[in-house]
């Protein structure tokens, strides 16, 4: 099917102006904090950087008193248009690009296949509960909602207290068995796979119960609907009206909510990456800002804006294909 090119110049136009803004808004906000990395590398290594080192180091970072805030985000945009990321203050200068690299594998496998699992999951079971409104099926929405509510650290203390201190089923932190060294050999992937069990657990039940609730309230309203009735008046079989007719229209908010949760993915979450010990770069946005590394935050905020509009896009591209007034809305 054919989308109007009005719409898909309107959207282009639209993602163009917030990428513009984010990254305007990720260059800003670093600057407007009290402080700069220099300064505490400085306090740091008290006495043993020169005067010409320190002003060097101010030059390499476009912190230098003499650059005015116009230059520095013009140099910040020549870097990003050459895809140089700058280099992390924290890390012994290394290249931002590189440090991010070495963190979010973990975090996008992670987090990205819990809250992958989570939506799929909680999607088919809430348009299930849905569908059946008033059956056995509802207990469902009161258990779930429950494991949303506790406190995601709460989750995560449990699950390794009883499963990890007291079963001795899983490991209880890191990605991989202390000592080890990342390869890709069956031994390996089984101790990922081990040390992400209980996080993916916890994070796939901390979440499910949103995704079960929202998918069974839109079906709840799409059922009303007369295009589901007159479906059933003519016979059509109840698993061809759920699945291509009322959940192929409740499923549409969900998306948007999906595309959210992007960020979720790439950005991972903090508390769980403390609780287990987990490396990603949740726990690394969090020394970034510590340390003031200017560079590190910067990449990893744009990292993120980038996912969330990518995700955002293919949100649009899929209600346009499964709701076709939106495209004659902006077509």
């Amino acid at each position: 099917m054919r989308i109007p090119i009005r719409f898909i110049l309107n959207r282009a136009a639209f993602y163009l102006f917030t990428l513009w803004a984010a990254i305007t808004i990720n260059f800003l906000v670093p600057r407007m904090m009290k402080g700069d990395p220099v300064s505490a590398y400085m306090n740091k290594y008290r006495g043993q950087i020169t005067p010409e080192a320190e002003h060097a180091i101010r030059t390499l970072f476009g912190l230098d008193r003499d650059t005015s805030l116009w230059e520095q985000y013009l140099d910040y945009w020549g870097l990003l248009l050459r895809g140089d990321l700058g280099r992390s203050f924290s890390n012994g200068l290394a290249p931002v690009g590189e440090v991010i690299a070495v963190a979010l594998p973990w975090t996008v496998g992670l987090v990205g296949l819990a809250t992958v699992l989570s939506f799929l999951i909680g999607t088919v079971l809430g348009a299930v509960v849905g569908w059946k409104r008033g059956s056995r099926a509802d207990v469902i929405v009161p258990i779930t909602t429950f494991f949303s509510t506790v406190p995601y650290f709460w989750l995560g203390l449990i699950a390794i207290a009883v499963f990890s201190s007291t079963l001795g089923w899983f490991p209880a932190s890191h990605a991989y068995d202390k000592g080890a060294a990342p390869e890709f050999t069956i031994g390996f992937v089984g101790q990922v796979i081990a040390h992400g069990a209980l996080p993916l657990l916890t994070i796939l039940i901390a979440s499910l119960g949103g995704w079960i609730l929202g998918m069974r309230n839109m079906m709840l309203t799409v059922l009303d609907e007369d295009y589901i009735t007159v479906a059933q008046a003519k016979g059509m079989p109840n698993r061809r009206v759920l699945w291509r007719y009322a959940a192929r229209n409740a499923v549409l908010p969900q998306l948007s909510s999906f595309a959210l949760s992007i960020g979720f993915i790439v950005s991972g979450t903090i508390v769980m990456e403390l609780v287990f010990s987990y490396p990603g770069v949740g726990k690394m946005l969090l020394d970034a800002t510590a340390a003031k590394d200017y560079p590190l935050m910067q990449g990893l905020f744009l990292i993120i804006t980038l996912a969330v509009l990518c995700a955002n896009i293919l949100a649009d591209i899929a209600h346009a294909v499964l709701d076709p007034r939106t495209r004659q809305s902006e077509g």
